[in-house]
């Protein structure tokens, strides 16, 4: 099993991308710690919450994850909601389910250094 954090995420314009089973995506999910498979109106996305020690860290944490959305050409929703929550979607929108790009994207994430922007450490 390779690391997904060294994985590139592929174009997701081609025609033979297809949305993974459920089975696949509940393989890859044991390796994105803290995300979550949810079904909003028949789409399956990969969710993660954190709570940021203020507003303005929230927003730093975004940029983070910003850099990295650019670097791979895949682009989760991220949602900043009352003063310090964070929650980011991710799901191929281009077919309106999951692919690898998406659990590429969330290693990613978990991997960046973002420990002085939680509230709290983050259960192990």
């Amino acid at each position: 099993m390779d690391d997904l954090t060294s994985k590139k995420c592929v174009p997701c314009n081609s025609k033979d991308i297809q949305p993974m089973s459920e089975q696949a995506a509940n393989e890859l999910l044991q390796q994105v710690q803290g995300w979550n498979l949810v079904n909003e109106d028949g789409v399956v996305r990969l969710r993660r919450s954190w709570k940021m020690k203020s507003f303005t860290k929230g927003v730093e944490f975004f940029q983070l994850v910003a850099d990295v959305a650019e670097a791979e050409g895949h682009h989760p929703d991220l949602h900043l909601v009352g003063w310090n929550n964070v929650k980011i979607d991710t799901w191929t929108h281009s077919i309106g389910g999951l692919t690898e790009n998406d659990f590429i994207l969330a290693a990613k994430i978990n991997s960046l250094h973002v420990e002085h922007l939680l509230r709290r450490k983050a259960a192990v």
